[in-house]
């Protein structure tokens, strides 16, 4: 008998490696290196090197390239929170995924 999963996302996910500083409120503000797997209009995965705690609030700035803007490179900075944390013992990286709840396009620096 097969069983067919139905998909709970509500928005197209573009798989992107881009680096990431993520700004994670359980560690005392500290600011972390990251790479992206995957990004939608509400969420984003992204690998790091230890496991972040469901719930804790995260900041972000994500640049996308030319290739994804069809214009100039535009950074953005989001806010969200961590949704899950997968560990498997087989991958260097740990995967997160978070939802972003609130993000605003920053001016050229």
């Amino acid at each position: 008998m097969t069983v067919e999963v139905a998909e709970k996302r509500a928005t197209r996910r573009f798989a992107l490696r881009l680096p990431l500083a993520v700004n994670y409120t359980n560690n005392g503000g500290g600011e972390f290196s990251a790479q992206t797997r995957d990004v939608s209009a509400r969420g984003i995965c992204f690998y790091m090197d230890s496991p972040m705690i469901p719930g804790s609030e995260i900041e972000f700035i994500l640049t996308l390239p030319p290739e994804i803007t069809l214009t100039e490179s535009i950074r953005v900075r989001c806010k969200g929170k961590v949704v899950r944390a997968d560990t498997n013992p087989a991958e260097d990286k740990v995967p997160v995924a978070a939802v972003i709840d609130e993000y605003e396009f920053l001016a050229e620096s």
